[in-house]
């Protein structure tokens, strides 16, 4: 016998998923469970699917072969499992979607994903294994998923919810009834248990969140008290609440979370309740209302303490200087590092701590050559890297004390907690709901969404990597372009980590794991591993960067991944994904990179972006043109400022070639040169560079043209970039363009086809006008590389392109089948005539007078008959 469960207390999605199941099993039972919400209930007899299920009274336990466990996998949420699994081992699979417990029952299948609802996990096989869904079991799985993900506004919701969610549409779901049954009116006795939950609601901040909790009492068992809980943070804007019910001499416990710091599953599970990251419950008998509020506060406390601590808050490695060291260079240190205080350190230990304000006014009253330690604050305090923040926000409030160095067991700095940080991190559930907020730190986990995009053969590398800085103790990142498209859900599979701690160590120890080998860069302390299939996989060491002057080239120094990430161009490339330790697979978002994402927004990092790295602004027009997003009115303000201020002219050719071809090398390339224009920035390739009509239209041409050649198929694949650069660049004087490739710093061979390509278009495209023999018009067109061959397509005349067309589809890849060896065994002598008698053959091939290699034999036997070749 095959049996169908669910957890106790069943809502929506467990009724979903076990109906799902049903259609996976058809010959299980489906188990109702000991108890379930009203609205779910109501739902049965109105569907009259009563007759569906059986009770667990009607089982023999004996009986039982298989169990088909849903949306649970503990021991301790269904009561009837728990009786079976004392009287016999049967077979058990599993479909769940929340997170590992110890209590958890082990099963021989589980197919356990990070979704928001059960039900997407096993509606999501019936899709694939096409098994068919009836509109009316579609309404009951939308709803399930509807009611798990709170409408999809939970930070449980993933892609794969919202996908699964509009397939269920298409497929007949009734969104009336979703509808109906979720926003039900509230019956008396409800409206009478809110208000009491309002009456006695608390605010209480712990460890900087606010946490709602409020109680009721009722000598019987109140219907969806689940509804209530949602309707009173809804009410009150609560991020976090509890609510505690003492009903039928049992305290039930309600707890909802908007904000990662509070996972409510951890913490109910101490009260043999549990649930995921934004929900959960959990019931216990013959306690007291009050003892179960001060263990739940408690063990809130302990919760948030053992997660926000200094470690998880703190810059590392600390920017020092010495005792010894002039105000004059401690302001340098400041600024270079755009800091505000700074630790004073001798042999690791701490003595004070010098702030900007101190020294300003130190040179301020000409004294740039005293010393650091004759001005510093010596009165100070330090903590450690499990302190917890709450502790650290004291000493800033009692002391006055910007900046807390973090210290090891010995006394000696591994860091600092800075004002900033400590705000950020204390006041962080109050920042996610205002919407001028950054999006900031540990925002989302993202392991599902990568286990769904991204290829077995890279999760594996990325596993790996986890694995070797665990076993390190590195902190490990994956940064870049990587986790932008990952976001975007765009593919994007070159992996970048940057380590804090030893970047080239990492690199030789994951490339050991991987049978691969490391190239190393010791200078920089940067790292390429290479795996045995060719994969490359870059690793950096944690850095920051400073700049001597405008539009230098960095210099560099080991840093934390927060200095890192500053460093970056855009705060939609500042983002992380930390692969290591307890918070692994997190989304680390400092600058607001989350955000501007879901607004399309292009957004510098600071304001002097531009100044130190000019080139910028090009990678800003080309990812605003690529995704369809927005420069924001303040970066392009500061564009425009570099511009005036003509900071461009110090880039090298090199550098702003560099830029120029990756942005001709994108599909609207058009519309980023435009973009170039409209900012001003083409006249520092060349004063007399503009885009005109006509240089519009060929650019619009060679688009078309390329989508065209790309249908083909052809092995061979042109350098786009070389194309829209000779479009680009053909309105200028021949000794103009030589002068700039030349400033460029391009290759011999890239000039050469540039060049020739601009100089010949005009005298092909009228030569081609009056050809019509396929074999002239192979001759005008086989002796220039591809890349000019789509110039010229671009340039001529709608008749002319059917002939470069027929060029390049059936004549440019032409040979012959025959070569010496078949000339010699036709008797012929080796020598100049066999060039004439191959050639002779091409020309026919591409005439179409012969087919094969035996048509090739025999035009050859003819050529030699007829005399028109004499050997």
């Amino acid at each position: 016998m095959k049996l169908i469960l669910t957890h106790d207390g069943a809502d929506f999605d467990a009724l979903a998923s076990m109906v799902a199941a049903k259609k996976l099993y058809p010959d299980a039972l489906m188990v109702l469970p000991n108890s379930m919400e009203k609205k779910v209930k109501d739902y049965i007899k109105e569907a009259e699917m009563e007759a569906e299920f059986v009770t667990p009274s009607q089982i023999n336990a004996e009986h039982v072969d298989t169990l088909i466990l849903v949306d649970f996998k503990r021991l301790d949420r269904n009561t009837f499992v728990s009786k079976i699994l004392e009287t016999k081992k049967p077979t058990i699979h599993i479909y769940d979607h929340h997170p590992a417990h110890k209590k958890d029952i082990e099963g021989d299948l589980e197919v356990i994903k990070e979704t928001g609802a059960c039900a997407t996990i096993i509606v999501d096989i019936l899709l694939k294994k096409q098994i068919p869904i009836t509109p009316q079991e579609a309404t009951l799985f939308l709803l399930g998923i509807h009611e798990d993900t709170g409408s999809f506004t939970f930070t449980s919701t993933t892609p794969e919810d919202m996908r699964i969610a509009a397939e269920l549409v298409s497929l007949g779901a009734d969104l009336n009834i979703v509808a109906d049954h979720l926003k039900r009116e509230l019956t008396a006795e409800q409206v009478d248990v809110l208000n009491e939950m309002l009456k006695n609601l608390e605010r209480i901040r712990i460890a900087g969140v606010e946490i709602g909790i409020t109680t009721i009492e009722r000598d019987r068992y109140v219907g969806d008290l689940a509804v209530l809980t949602h309707k009173l943070r809804d009410i009150e804007g609560l991020n976090v609440l509890f609510v505690l019910a003492l009903m039928d001499n049992k305290v039930t416990i309600i707890g909802r979370s908007r904000i990662e710091a509070l996972h409510i599953g951890n913490i109910l599970s101490d009260f043999n309740g549990g649930g995921h990251q934004t929900a959960g419950s959990a019931s216990i008998k013959n306690v007291t209302l009050n003892q179960i509020k001060n263990e739940l506060l408690s063990k809130i406390k302990e919760h948030l303490e053992k997660t926000r601590t200094a470690s998880s808050v703190m810059t590392k490695p600390a920017i020092t200087i010495s005792p010894d060291a002039t105000l004059k260079e401690a302001e340098k240190v400041l600024v270079r590092y755009n800091i505000n205080a700074l630790p004073v350190v001798k042999d690791g230990k701490v003595l004070g701590i010098i702030t900007r304000q101190i020294v300003e006014r130190a040179l301020y009253h000409h004294l740039e050559l005293d010393k650091v330690e004759d001005y510093m604050n010596t009165k100070i305090q330090t903590v450690t890297e499990d302190t917890p923040i709450t502790k650290i926000e004291k000493i800033m409030l009692s002391h006055q004390q910007r900046l807390v160095p973090v210290v090891d067991d010995k006394g000696n700095i591994v860091g600092v907690v800075t004002r900033g940080e400590l705000l950020k991190a204390l006041y962080q559930d109050m920042l996610r709901t205002s919407p001028e907020a950054q999006e900031h730190l540990f925002q989302k986990n993202l392991k599902a969404l990568m286990r769904d995009r991204i290829p077995r053969n890279l999760m594996a590398i990325i596993e790996k990597a986890k694995e070797v800085g665990e076993r390190l103790n590195y902190n490990v990142y994956i940064v870049g372009g990587f986790v932008r498209d990952l976001l975007l859900r765009v593919d994007n599979f070159d992996l970048d980590f940057v380590v804090e701690g030893n970047g080239p160590h990492f690199a030789l120890e994951l490339a050991r794991e991987l049978n691969g080998r490391a190239n190393i860069h010791k200078k920089f302390e940067t790292a390429v591993v290479i795996l045995p299939d060719n994969t490359r996989v870059d690793v950096t060491t944690a850095r920051f960067e400073y700049y001597k002057e405008p539009a230098a080239l960095p210099e560099v120094a080991r840093g934390s991944i927060k200095r890192d990430l500053y460093r970056r161009d855009f705060t939609i490339n500042a983002m992380a994904i930390k692969i290591t330790g307890k918070d692994a697979y997190t989304l680390i978002d400092y600058y607001g990179g989350l955000r501007d994402l879901k607004e399309k927004s292009i957004r510098v990092i600071h304001n002097l972006s531009f100044v130190e790295d000019p080139t910028r602004a090009f990678r800003a027009i080309r990812f605003e043109q690529r995704y369809g997003f927005k420069i924001t009115p303040e970066t392009e303000k500061l564009i425009r400022l570099a511009v005036r201020n003509r900071i461009f002219e110090r880039l090298s050719g090199k550098r702003v070639f560099n830029e120029l071809k990756h942005m001709l090398d994108e599909k609207n390339a058009l519309q980023m040169v435009k973009r170039m224009d409209e900012l001003g920035l083409l006249q520092f390739i060349h004063p007399d560079l503009k885009i005109t009509p006509d240089i519009e239209e060929l650019f619009s041409k060679a688009l078309e043209i390329f989508n065209w050649y790309e249908l083909l198929f052809k092995r061979k694949q042109p350098e786009t970039w070389m194309t829209n650069m000779m479009i680009l660049l053909h309105k200028l004087k021949e000794n103009e363009v030589k002068e700039l490739l030349h400033w460029f710093g391009m290759s011999k061979k890239e000039k050469e086809t540039i060049l020739t390509g601009i100089k010949e278009v005009d005298r092909t495209v009228h030569t081609l006008s009056r050809l019509q023999d396929p074999v002239e018009i192979f001759r005008l067109l086989s002796g220039f590389p591809l890349e000019s061959v789509l110039f010229f397509m671009a340039k001529a005349r709608e008749e002319d392109q059917q002939k470069i067309g027929r060029y390049l589809m059936e004549w440019m890849d032409i040979k012959t089948e025959i070569g010496g060896k078949e000339l010699i065994e036709l008797g012929l002598t080796p020598g100049p005539l066999f060039g004439k008698i191959l050639n002779k053959v091409l020309e026919a091939k591409i005439r179409g007078e012969v087919r094969d290699r035996e048509d090739e034999l025999t035009f050859v036997k003819k050529l030699l008959e007829n005399g028109l070749i004499r050997q």
